[in-house]
């Protein structure tokens, strides 16, 4: 089987699991009890804000390129940065580095100038949803444990990513290995230039911009829940359990965070929120994963097709 099927029978089997998982935790019966009394207005509203997620976080992007030194197009650079999103379930969506090689392919940009973009990403979207922990934790006081543990394991990778000869060393231990001994070089130049987007400024601008980026999808899962009659769940805890698993399931390493983020939402919700029981807070999951995690996934594999064909014209070859 080729490997790109072999990629998509996994996902398949990830989301039955998921839907197996949900049956049992939960009657469907009562799910769709639950669905035929939702204000779908909600399940727009949270398309919109997911949207709004992209557009902050394509700022982002953009404002990286700047700093490398990258030109590209403002119309490339949109089909790559959302083409990214094909693959964010890939395990940490390390899968977005695609990006890098679709820079390379149609603006002939070398791998190893661009990845420090995508990891740089991933940082401080990680720092940013550990922001809004925090802020969801001083709204409803809740798991602050998980936030603090969360940051900790951050703060230690910034604290390895700032510090140039500690971070030269792993790559240079890293690479101990034979086969990987010719890899040093580029490993020494793809961390030089992550250092110069992790610098304090560059990494304040972009995690202040990926909080308002998350804060937009947070605020998408509290519509949602608000729009379950009965339910009564403040945006600071909606905030909260949001971040948290979202974060939980980044740091699970497993493709997308499938199964523990959601599994982690469905019990956050039932133990925390009031007016919240066992198939609301099945539903509320789906749907709000359906609104970023999936609806990304489907924009990103339009933008694939599109940069595939901006490949194909750059290079024929």
């Amino acid at each position: 089987m080729p490997p790109g099927a072999r990629r998509i029978v996994t996902v398949l089997i990830a989301v039955v699991a998921l839907v197996a998982i949900f049956s049992v935790a939960s009657d469907l019966r009562d799910v769709r009890a639950r669905l035929a009394d939702f204000g779908w207005w909600a399940m727009a509203a949270a398309l919109a804000l997911a949207l709004a997620n992209y557009a902050i976080r394509f700022v982002r992007w953009s404002a990286y390129l700047r700093v490398l030194d990258i030109a590209v197009p403002t119309r490339e650079s949109v089909v790559v940065f959302i083409s990214g999103f094909a693959l964010s379930i890939t395990p940490g969506k390390v899968g977005e580095l695609v990006k890098s090689y679709l820079l390379r392919e149609i603006r002939g940009v070398p791998v190893v100038k661009s990845a420090p973009i995508v990891i740089a990403e991933r940082v401080s979207d990680l720092l940013a949803l550990v922001v809004l922990g925090a802020l969801g934790v001083g709204a409803a006081g809740a798991a602050g444990s998980v936030v603090a543990l969360s940051a900790g394991i951050i703060g230690l990778g910034l604290v390895v990513l700032s510090w140039p000869s500690l971070s030269h060393r792993l790559v240079d231990i890293l690479t101990l290995p034979g086969f990987l001994r010719r890899f040093r070089d580029r490993g020494h130049t793809l961390y030089d230039g992550i250092g110069v987007l992790v610098r304090p400024r560059p990494m304040l601008v972009s995690t202040i911009l990926a909080v308002a980026a998350w804060g937009c999808e947070c605020t998408g899962f509290w519509l949602v829940l608000a729009a379950f009659p009965g339910t009564h769940v403040s945006l600071g805890l909606a905030t909260l359990i949001y971040s948290v698993t979202v974060v939980a399931g980044a740091l699970s390493f497993l493709p997308g965070g499938l199964g523990v983020t959601e599994g982690a939402m469905t019990l956050l919700l039932v133990q925390s929120a009031r007016g919240v029981d066992n198939a609301t807070a099945v539903a509320a999951t789906v749907l709000i994963r359906l609104c970023t995690l999936w609806f990304a996934v489907g924009l990103g594999l339009v933008a694939m097709a599109i940069a595939r064909r901006l490949s194909a014209d750059r290079s024929p070859t």
